[in-house]
């Protein structure tokens, strides 16, 4: 059963996973999960706002593209090969929600879908996106993230809900 909880009640948890092995963006329908280790929580135009990165390679990038919104999954320690094959595999090969024997559900305030095994999962809707800029960016962080200067598209995801396990 899940239960709608405060953004701040789960936020120490989400981002603890987000910087070790990683959460999950889920987009599309039929959804595609992706392993992501990149975004933040906060507030931005008086609402909470979740941002997830994609790289216009990925076939997660088409599926956020061509939508509205979008969930981001908050798995158990149990899940980590599941992580591993979202990271690594690409959506346009591999049916990834077969492969890791996912439960796919609706969502509940938006038209995306969440994993049943997921502890946490937020619900957002894009307010806005911009590809990150090289001529604003670190230099550093260019040539240590970007050798190949295929900069992220950033999604700011208001989130309209998020639900614990």
């Amino acid at each position: 059963m899940r239960k709608e909880v405060e953004l701040f009640d789960v936020i120490k948890e989400t981002l603890d996973k987000l910087d070790g092995e990683g959460i999950l963006l889920v987009a599309g329908d039929p959804p595609n999960p992706m392993t992501i280790g990149w975004g933040t929580i906060g507030h931005i135009w008086h609402k909470q706002i979740m941002t997830v990165l994609v790289r216009p390679v990925r076939h997660t990038f088409k599926l956020m593209e061509s939508i509205q919104d979008f969930s981001v999954c908050v798995l158990p320690e149990q899940y980590r090969k599941q992580l591993s094959i979202c990271g690594t595999k690409s959506g346009r090969d591999l049916n990834k929600v077969e492969a890791c024997n996912f439960n796919m559900e609706p969502c509940i305030k938006v038209q995306s879908f969440y994993m049943e095994e997921s502890v946490i999962h937020f619900e957002c809707r894009i307010v806005h996106k911009h590809f990150l800029d090289p001529a604003t960016l670190d230099p550093k962080t260019i040539n240590r993230y970007y050798p190949q200067r295929d900069f992220h598209m950033v999604y700011y995801g208001e989130i309209l809900g998020v639900y614990k396990k």
